[in-house]
């Protein structure tokens, strides 16, 4: 006789209906369960850098704003200090005077040269017009470098961006009067990773390189630890996991994240063989006398090697056999 036919009998003598054949019956065991903790994190840019105005002045142009996407040395703005254009004028009126001496003074050692030739004049005064023209002349090199150093200045008026990257914010307005070191607009650059503050209490169960679920928009996304930081403020300890493929699209966003915080044990049956009756749940399990259905008070359903299993929270104990899922055809016993 086959065991179905066994179990048929055996069924049928203790008021059960008879069960189709069963695979291999399977003890329960305790086995580690992660232990999660659900957090908030907020996506944030790794680089957040202000292009800073370089001097001060009437910002005349501004190029960007807020979610543009820029490249590293792109131009964003410009800024204009009238004062500059009049002290290029300044010097380049000083430059035409002195080069008006410096003429007369070429002359006049000329001509002493050749007064000295004939012996009528000193070499002493000869040296003393040699002199001017090189004071004069040294004069007209440094108001020259000065030009330069101005219109270097007005040069940087131009306001580039630092990093590649999305403009998070532009503080200011096209009109504005804008001071030497002040922020045009922030780039968040570099990429960007997932911020998240923990309660202090799960700090110890933090560790670098553990994966972490992330539930977003678009659906489900793994990542990892990257650092956590050792200052705790408020009671909480911030934290930085790095996603694949995350947006930069919000920065600030919100995203739910799963923390393994511990683990626990706990007893798992296959999700399929729950049997489900009048609202209650039911699991096969072989007892002496032979198969029946137990109640069961199901929790969470874990994926365990791409199998959804689903914790036990009472009714079944380890060393239980249990069962695979059976298709009843009229009502049967069960504890």
């Amino acid at each position: 006789m086959t065991r179905s036919f066994v179990l048929s009998q055996a069924l049928a003598l203790i008021g059960f209906v008879a069960l189709p054949a069963l695979a291999e019956p399977v003890t329960l065991a305790p086995v580690a369960v992660t232990e999660w903790k659900a957090v908030y994190g907020t996506v944030e840019a790794k680089d957040r850098i202000p292009a800073r105005a370089r001097i001060g002045g009437v910002l005349v142009a501004l190029s960007v704003a807020e979610g543009d996407e820029v490249q590293a040395g792109q131009e964003l703005a410009r800024i204009v200090d009238d004062k500059l254009d009049f002290q290029l004028a300044a010097l380049a009126a000083q430059k035409e005077a002195l080069a008006a001496q410096l003429a007369n003074a070429g002359a006049d050692l000329k001509r002493g040269e050749d007064l000295l030739k004939n012996g009528v004049t000193t070499t002493q005064r000869v040296d003393a017009l040699r002199t001017q023209v090189d004071v004069l002349t040294g004069q007209i090199a440094a108001l020259a470098a000065q030009a330069e150093v101005i219109a270097q200045q007005a040069k940087e008026g131009v306001v580039l961006a630092p990093v590649a990257g999305r403009v998070l914010d532009v503080p200011v307005a096209k009109g504005a009067v804008v001071m030497p070191g002040e922020g045009v607009a922030v780039i968040g650059g570099g990429g960007t990773y997932l911020r998240i503050s923990v309660p202090e209490r799960h700090a110890g169960a933090l560790k670098t390189g553990d994966a972490i679920e992330v539930s977003g928009v678009e659906g489900d996304l793994q990542g990892k630890l990257a650092r956590v930081y050792p200052l705790i403020e408020g009671g909480r300890v911030v934290a930085d996991v790095e996603i694949a493929g995350l947006p930069d699209t919000f920065v600030g966003a919100r995203m739910l994240v799963r923390l393994p915080v511990g683990e626990r044990e706990a007893l798992l049956v296959p999700k399929a063989d729950l049997v489900t009756r009048e609202g209650l749940d039911f699991i096969g399990v072989q007892r002496a006398d032979g198969v029946g259905l137990r109640s069961i008070v199901p929790g969470a359903v874990q994926l365990v090697d791409g199998v959804e299993m689903v914790e036990v929270i009472s009714g079944l104990s380890a060393g239980d056999v249990v069962l695979p899922a059976l298709e009843v055809t009229a009502e049967v016993g069960h504890e």
